[in-house]
């Protein structure tokens, strides 16, 4: 019996004395395992750090970090109906040594164009080059279909109405319907922040077309400090801006800026020059207060220099160019834009724009090239002096006109669904730098007369993907033009008032016109717009 208990005590302290061996060697494992979980752990982290930096890499290089890609497309349909009133046609053809084919009787008709089609296309590029620096670009397509140039909205034979509609040229390619070139509308390179002032340079082909309000008929966002008023200027100028944007707490939003642009370059000369200088714009845009439910702005432009007629691209006077300085004319304009926010079902969007244009001419007429010589009236080559002057005929003087814009837009945002009403009124002497508005028969904002338009905007439910901003809609609206004199848009020689074309005089009919007076004009247009 004591034999056996030995036994068993020696059992038990061996197998006590291993117990503390067992366990130090799962410690062991259980260590080397979790060093390299570590390790591994470690790696990991390598692994995504370096990931971290080859996304970083990437996004730096990405397309969507530093370029902007958007644009337009339209399509529109437009019924044009208008009423020639009687008068005398100048004819420069004329064949008749005596003159008495210079002046030809027109009588008064009625013109139209039941369907007018065209399409029109624009693609904007923002770049942003360097900190501060960005470069922003807009090609812009606008053609009628079945045709390849602009002789659709002239009359028969090259007819024109309107000199803003006479033909292409450089501050209207791409504004007004051409013939499908993609042209470079705008391209601009933009520094802001200089010197760490709210400060910014500006300088390329300029965003001088599509001002304040027509965003509202356009059916696109409010243009920024770089945009224009819609009453004074719609002209794609070249050109420079320098800005400010002072940080007033009782002024949010204010800010202005010094604008030049150049409308005519006459290139190089000999030493006595041909006598015409270049055209040139300067302005000053001051903006008090600018906010999303207002905004009031007060606009200076000069023309100097300005042109008997710009180099014409197309149309009947193709291969005109400037041939004499008219004189200059200082603009001056008031613009306010106002949003009411649950007026009813919708928003209200409300515009009212008040103008003043001032001419300080030259002496200088223009001169037209007869076929034939007519002795006592025209010099031995044939060229004739209509003595029209920058809007004067006969006696030199300065002109005074006025023009009012008014106007809104109420948005039901249920629907999509906007409606617009517009009004506008041009004096005697009124005179724009508009040729290159939206409108089909002439720039609108240039009228001496009335305009009255409607228009309804009905967008698609549909989800945006290329941007927040895109969108698609339908738009229908109608204008009437009721003109009061003649030379909308024009600033050579002096309006003539519609009943006044056929008077006469002892040298023969009083008022000979150049282009072909509308005494009314309607247009009804449609459009399909898909903005991305």
């Amino acid at each position: 019996m004591k034999r056996m208990s030995k036994k068993v005590l020696a059992t038990a302290l061996l197998l006590g004395l291993s117990q503390p061996f067992s366990v130090m060697a799962a410690d062991a494992d259980l260590q080397k395992k979790m060093e390299t979980l570590e390790k591994e752990l470690e790696a990991l982290k390598q692994q995504m750090q370096d990931t971290d930096r080859k996304v970083d890499k990437v996004e730096q290089k990405s397309l969507g970090r530093w370029l902007t890609i958007g644009g337009d497309y339209r399509f529109r349909y437009d019924y044009l109906r208008g009423k020639v009133a009687p008068y005398f046609q100048l004819n420069p053809r004329n064949m008749q040594a005596d003159g008495s084919d210079l002046f030809l009787p027109v009588q008064g008709q009625t013109v139209k164009n039941d369907s007018l089609y065209t399409n029109r296309f624009g693609l904007n590029l923002d770049a942003k080059a360097t900190q501060d620096v960005t470069v922003h670009a807009r090609l812009l397509m606008y053609k009628i279909s079945g045709a390849r140039d602009d002789s659709a909205i002239r009359g028969e034979n090259g007819q024109a109405y309107f000199s803003d509609r006479a033909g292409l040229f450089d501050g209207t390619v791409g504004h007004v319907p051409g013939d499908g070139t993609l042209a470079v509308d705008q391209v601009y390179a933009t520094w802001k922040n200089i010197a760490d002032q709210p400060i910014w340079f500006s300088i390329g082909r300029r965003p001088s077309t599509g001002g304040i309000p027509s965003h509202l008929k356009q059916n696109n966002e409010k243009p920024g400090n770089s945009g224009v008023p819609q009453l004074l200027v719609d002209y794609a100028f070249d050109g420079v801006t320098l800005g400010y944007a002072p940080d007033f707490e009782s002024l949010p939003g204010a800010y202005m800026k010094l604008c030049y642009g150049r409308g005519f370059e006459n290139g190089i000369t000999d030493r006595q020059g041909n006598g015409i200088h270049d055209t040139d714009m300067v302005g000053v845009n001051i903006v008090p207060y600018d906010t999303d439910n207002f905004k009031a702005e007060f606009q200076y432009n000069r023309g100097i220099n300005i042109f008997n007629t710009p180099v014409m691209l197309s149309g009947p006077f193709a291969g005109s160019a400037p041939s004499v300085n008219l004189g200059d004319i200082d603009w001056y304009g008031l613009n306010f834009l106002g949003r009411v926010k649950n007026a009813g079902i919708g928003n209200l969007h409300w515009f009212a724009s008040g103008a003043l244009s001032h001419t300080n001419p030259t002496t200088d007429t223009v001169k037209v090239q007869l076929q034939t010589p007519i002795a006592g009236f025209t010099t031995p080559e044939g060229v004739l002096d209509t003595q029209s002057g920058l809007l004067w005929s006969g006696q030199k003087e300065s002109k005074t006109g006025w023009a009012v814009y008014v106007g809104g837009r109420y948005d039901i945002e249920a629907t999509g669904t906007k409606l617009g009403l517009e009004y506008n009124h041009g004096s005697k002497d009124w005179i724009t730098f508009a040729p290159a508005a939206d409108d089909m028969w002439t720039s609108k904002v240039g009228t001496r007369g009335n305009v009255y338009e409607g228009y309804l905007i009905q967008e698609l439910k549909l989800k945006p993907i290329s941007s927040y901003l895109s969108k698609t809609f339908f738009k229908i609206g109608y204008q009437y033009y009721d003109f009061d004199y003649t030379g909308t848009n024009n600033w050579v020689g002096a309006p003539v008032k519609m009943a006044d074309l056929t008077q006469a005089s002892i040298m023969g009919p009083a008022n000979p016109q150049m282009l072909t007076p509308l005494k009314n004009a309607q247009n009804l247009y449609a459009t399909f717009e898909v903005h991305f």
